[in-house]
């Protein structure tokens, strides 16, 4: 037995008087509306209906339970209806996690934009470069920056790539010369960012040829732009996403070296919980990233 279903046809026969009625309204044959009703009384283990060929009248069981059930159904049918905005337009509180230095670079100067076109939408953008348990933590999005995504339920968009390059300030590379390779790397002070996965070793690629070079130095920080902050200083050199140091290049504060050589490229995805019954919210976000991230944004990428 199908038992909201057989509630409601409890409920269309009381409320129409007639199993005909009932059956017509709810587009089942009279004999499934009897079916139902005899198969919800024989679980309930009591009569609710009198009936005979010409009249119909409810039992003093069938009344209080009907009493019941009727506030039971409205209550399912407002549960129902409360959820159609979030399905139809995005409402109510969308919680984001994201990496700190990509959202204030690549993203955060549009966030207004993106809620002046959803005015029924509050964000909570929590920016951390931690990987954080979505689901656990009650996230609705998370964008990940990462070569690889580990393994799991979650659902990944790619976004965009993030290319990187080896570079430092001027003043550094005339103190200690530009390395001529990779390998040459090992005799420069490296700033390195502690939250990537190639912190300790740094992955070139030339002509089919790939080399990976261990790295150390004195400064090792979970900030990208405080790893910026250090190259502007010329403290050293480290592996930098492009989009984070493309102004300081253009400007002249940094220089890249190796160019000859492709260094690591990270994609950028937006992971979400499931692709079933995906909110609008949520739905509205996803499109957002794209527009700012993906191909033929105008946020700083490559």
């Amino acid at each position: 037995m199908d038992r909201l279903t057989a509630l409601t046809v409890f409920r269309h026969v009381v409320e129409l008087k007639s199993f005909a009625a009932a059956a017509r309204h709810m587009r089942l044959s009279p004999a499934a509306v009897s079916k139902n009703i005899g198969e919800l009384e024989a679980h309930l283990g009591v009569r609710l209906l009198n009936r005979t060929t010409r009249r119909m009248s409810l039992t003093e069981a069938g009344t209080l339970y009907y009493d019941q059930i009727v506030r039971v159904l409205d209550e399912l049918e407002e549960a129902d209806s409360s959820l159609g905005p979030l399905q139809r337009r995005p409402t109510g509180l969308l919680r984001v996690s994201a990496p700190m230095t990509l959202t204030l670079v690549c993203l955060s100067p549009a966030l207004p934009k993106f809620l002046a076109r959803h005015p029924e939408l509050s964000l909570d953008l929590r920016m951390d470069d931690r990987r954080v348990d979505i689901v656990e933590e009650g996230f609705d999005v998370a964008i990940r920056a990462s070569d690889r995504l580990e393994d799991s339920s979650l659902i990944a968009r790619r976004l965009m790539t993030m290319p990187h390059v080896v570079c430092g300030a001027p003043s550094y590379f005339e103190r200690s010369g530009a390395p001529a390779s990779p390998e040459s790397l090992e005799d420069h002070t490296c700033i390195q960012f502690t939250l990537s996965g190639h912190v300790d070793e740094w992955t070139f690629e030339k002509a089919g040829r790939s080399v990976r070079i261990p790295v150390n130095g004195r400064y090792r920080v979970t900030s990208s732009l405080a790893v910026r902050d250090a190259l502007r200083a010329g403290f050293g050199l480290s592996l930098m996403p492009l989009a984070y140091v493309r102004e300081d290049i253009e400007q002249g504060r940094l220089q890249t070296v190796l160019d000859d050589w492709s260094a690591v490229n990270l994609s950028v995805y937006a992971v979400y919980p499931s692709r079933r019954h995906v909110v609008a919210k949520v739905r509205a976000f996803l499109d957002f990233l794209v527009e700012e991230l993906g191909p033929g944004a105008s946020a700083p990428r490559d």
